[in-house]
């Protein structure tokens, strides 16, 4: 059964990675402004925002997830994230808490590497001034590197022996030595298939071993940049180096700090905020009849600034566009399990799509078979109008991403079939509903 896709937020000591947590979800990480605040790593519930399957079909009013919510056609699906220690130079040779950041770094799909674009925290998240951010973002994907490769360079000479007496393939060879990082068989060979002109892995040299792993990291650890701290003065001139150095590296402008505290002032009733955008109401601009509390002088003046130097220059604070990026990294599609394929409900009741799952596209309908209803006997699977749809079909978006399954019942399935086959899914403990 596949698991869950997990993200993970990483970057040295008081870049914003707590913060930014805090903004993409219901937890409540320690924020503070000095190094290793996070020693232990956060898990949590983020909500990737996506276009529901309810607005295809006019059905915004009956939507109501399970899990997750969804306001008027956009849906907010639950995601995992991993929040790390701080990393810092030397994290390879176990500097800072660098082994524990490597080992909580190889359960993650893929990274948010937040990047203080202020300028204000040295290479140690230590307070400065005018520090260049551009070094973060190199000696990162260096320590990475390096903790793989010393890996690898302590066992070579047997791992090269080994490979020739067996007559492995090279794929074969290296999903045995990455394995601990998470890698599938498919993985290693994207990887070694991506280094042009790659010699017998026993005539590799250390040029050659650090190509399949720089190869190896574009696979099992694809990255987004969130530039954080866009409000600040020296931003500006920071963020335009870094789009300059790295033209291919997907980078989505931040402020993780102003997100979370317009959604504080919006759980307060101060203002009507959708996360993402730019828009932003409160009781001056509404009117008596918004139910919104008016704000004193210094809270409006807050808010203007917010409004000038972040949203309206910017379109947004990029929080929910750095966690979409990092799902588009994953190739991400979301389906739609439901009971009853004419009329998309569940068991019970008039509401449609209570459950929408993530999956990975390309992903075979059986395997969502097995993820949603566990090991039982699948007698078919029906798309939207009733088509039968084959098991060994995929699922992509807009393609098998709706999707009802029936149960050849049996003595133990009996259950299953009666409560699998809802729509209501299987869905892991560690989500929480959230109700709008």
């Amino acid at each position: 059964m596949p698991r869950e896709p997990l993200i993970g937020i990483v970057g040295k000591p008081s870049c914003g990675k707590s913060t930014t947590l805090n903004s993409l979800t219901d937890a409540n990480a320690k924020v503070g402004a000095f190094p290793f605040t996070t020693i232990d790593p956060n898990r949590a519930t983020g909500y990737l925002k996506l276009d529901c399957a309810c607005s295809r079909y006019g059905k915004e009013d009956l939507c109501k997830p399970n899990y997750g919510w969804c306001e008027q056609g956009k849906r907010h699906v639950p995601i995992e994230l991993l929040d790390v220690a701080g990393l810092i130079p030397g994290a390879s040779q176990g500097l800072g808490l660098g082994n524990k950041f490597l080992d909580d770094l190889r359960h993650a799909d893929a990274l948010i590497q937040v990047v203080d674009v202020s300028g204000t925290t040295d290479a140690e998240g230590k307070a400065t001034r005018g520090y260049d951010p551009l070094e973060d973002i190199q000696w990162l994907q260096d320590e990475i590197r390096l903790w793989i490769e010393n890996n690898l360079h302590k066992k070579w000479n047997t791992i090269s022996r080994r490979h020739v007496a067996t007559k492995s393939t090279t794929v074969e060879t290296l999903r045995a030595q990455l394995g601990g990082y998470g890698a599938s068989k498919e993985m290693v060979a994207k990887a070694v298939k991506s280094v042009p002109n790659l010699p017998p892995l026993e005539k590799w040299d250390n040029e050659w071993i650090t190509r399949v792993v720089k190869a190896f990291m574009n696979v099992k650890f694809p990255t987004v940049l969130a530039l954080n701290k866009i409000d600040h003065p020296d931003a500006d001139k920071n963020v335009s180096k870094i789009m300059l150095k790295y033209p291919k590296m997907t980078c989505v402008l931040t402020s993780a700090l102003t997100e979370v505290f317009l959604r504080k002032l919006k759980d307060q009733g101060y203002i009507e905020y959708e996360p993402g955008t730019e828009f932003v109401d409160t009781y001056d601009d509404l009117g008596p009849d918004c139910g919104l509390k008016p704000m004193d002088p210094v809270l409006k003046d807050r808010v203007e600034s917010i409004r000038d130097l972040v949203l309206y220059r910017f379109g947004s604070t990029g929080v929910v566009q750095v966690l979409q990026e990092a799902a588009k990294k994953l190739d991400l599609v979301p389906v739609y399990t439901v009971r009853n394929i004419q009329t998309f409900t569940g068991g019970h009741g008039k509401y449609v799509f209570r459950d929408c799952t993530l999956f990975k596209r390309g992903t075979s309908v059986s395997s969502v078979a097995r993820a949603i209803m566990g090991e039982v006997t699948i007698a078919s699977a029906e798309g939207v109008g009733g088509k039968r749809v084959a098991m060994d079909d995929i699922v992509e978006p807009g393609k098998n991403d709706i999707l009802s399954f029936k149960v050849v019942p049996g003595k133990d399935d009996a259950k299953k079939d009666d409560e699998g086959a809802k729509g209501e899914g299987k869905t892991d403990s560690k989500k929480t509903k959230h109700k709008k």
